[in-house]
């Protein structure tokens, strides 16, 4: 049987920082995935300044008599949370990235980042039932707020979530930076919700507009999160990552000089950043090698795929149970 059986493990190319090819027009590579992670320091600033305001906020809903702020508390409370697993993911992927193979896991932590964003989605959902649930509540019986400090404290949420959301907002190709930056960007959104409800109170008196103004946020933040679960969801069950086109893929292989067909295609994510292949090539060409390195390139420079397992068969092989 003369098949060449290729199986290869391309271990030139699993080293995880950019070769000049970062600008392939599939958004799924990583930020610097080298010893320095630029998400560190990001994650911890995030974390720190927002723990201490969701402890000063819901003091002052505490002393204002405004469960908007509490509630608005709550949300924020229910990012640092979500920042605290995104970080942490992304942590554990670049430790399991090198030296894996040895253990059980031989592909590392990169998972921990998909099960971080879904976890970061369910969270947000959670957090907006706890909202809808508490403004319903209060449709039902508007109690009195001290408006001008619920403005206050409002105010200088929308800053800090603000502050947040934009050092997250250049990483929107990776999930987690992406659930980060929508949980900061939908807290700006309620702290601004938050400041109008005050507002329109201290002139008008009518409280209710409080809890309406907290079901309309409520939407945004759902309208937001639905795409970040889709996305997660995808991943967490072997998807090929949103944006990556297989029918694309397929083609380009199959037209690859010498081959005659491919079979067994499986394009996946390894985290929320690395993509994964493997296939089955069948070709005529004596130089199998050559083959490998032209089609390994084709997947990281056109796609960003950078874990390519190719088995090359001279003839298709049947894919025979017994054998």
């Amino acid at each position: 049987m003369a098949h060449d059986h290729a199986h290869h493990d391309h271990a030139h190319d699993h080293h995880h920082h950019h070769d000049g090819h970062g600008h392939h027009h599939h958004g799924h590579h990583g930020h610097a995935h080298g010893p320095v992670d630029t998400g560190d320091w990001r994650y911890g600033v995030g974390l720190i300044v927002n723990l201490v305001f969701v402890a000063c906020e819901f003091g002052a809903g505490i002393v204002s008599g405004s469960t908007a702020l509490m509630a608005d508390a709550g949300h924020n409370l229910s990012d640092v949370l979500g920042l605290a697993m995104a970080g942490g993911a992304a942590w554990l992927a670049r430790k399991g990235a090198h030296g894996a193979a040895g253990g059980r896991r031989t592909y590392g932590f990169g998972k921990a980042t998909v099960l971080a964003a879904l976890g970061n989605a369910l969270l947000l959902i959670f957090a907006c039932g706890a909202i809808a649930f508490e403004a319903v509540r209060r449709l039902a019986e508007p109690a009195p707020v001290a408006s001008g400090l619920v403005m206050g404290v409002a105010a200088v949420g929308f800053v800090i979530n603000l502050g947040t959301a934009l050092l997250f907002m250049k990483d929107q190709h990776d999930l987690n930076a992406r659930g980060a930056y929508l949980h900061m960007m939908a807290d700006a959104a309620v702290s601004v919700g938050v400041v109008i409800a005050g507002g329109v109170i201290l002139l008008t008196g009518w409280s209710i507009v409080d809890p309406l103004v907290s079901v309309v946020i409520v939407a945004v933040i759902l309208w937001g999160t639905w795409g970040l679960l889709k996305d997660s969801v995808n991943l967490a069950m072997d998807g090929a990552p949103s944006g990556m086109a297989v029918r694309e893929i397929e083609g380009a292989l199959v037209a690859l000089p010498g081959v005659s067909a491919l079979h067994d295609l499986h394009v996946w994510g390894l985290s929320t950043t690395e993509t994964a292949l493997t296939a089955h090539i069948v070709h005529d060409r004596p130089d199998a090698d050559a083959l490998l390195v032209e089609a390994q390139r084709l997947m990281r420079d056109r796609f960003g795929i950078r874990h390519t397992t190719l088995q090359l068969e001279a003839s298709p092989l049947a894919d025979c149970p017994g054998c």
